[in-house]
């Protein structure tokens, strides 16, 4: 057990990453908030996909003149990850854009007043 926590430690940053995310967006009445633990979220998605990807031995896969041998490493899950950054970006973007609207329309960004004054409406 101690081995695999010495080995595989980026899979507990992963881990705390995707809850300490998961716990803002559900705990917090504050949109930027919200927004803030979406993007912790995705981070750890983010590093399980690097790390996921990444071997100790791995070589690049650009064979070079006298051939070569051995493990390869995968370069899929970097450009998926360049990908996903990108998209993580402009979901922020149109997220704060939203929040911005909202507090132009009705005065707050905070969940529970914004509901109540929805329902007064």
């Amino acid at each position: 057990m101690i081995e695999l926590l010495t080995t595989k430690y980026t899979y507990l940053v992963v881990v705390a990453l995707l809850g300490i995310g998961a716990y803002v967006m559900i705990e917090s009445d504050n949109f930027v908030k919200k927004i803030i633990g979406m993007n912790v979220f995705q981070t750890g998605i983010f590093v399980f996909f690097i790390s996921a990807g990444f071997h100790t031995e791995g070589r690049s896969p650009v064979v070079q003149s006298g051939g070569g041998g051995g493990p390869f490493v995968s370069p899929l899950p970097h450009v998926l990850i360049l990908t996903a950054i990108v998209v993580g970006v402009s979901l922020t973007a149109v997220a704060l854009g939203l929040v911005v609207r909202i507090y132009e329309s009705y005065g707050t960004i905070n969940e529970r007043t914004l509901e109540e004054v929805r329902t007064d409406e």
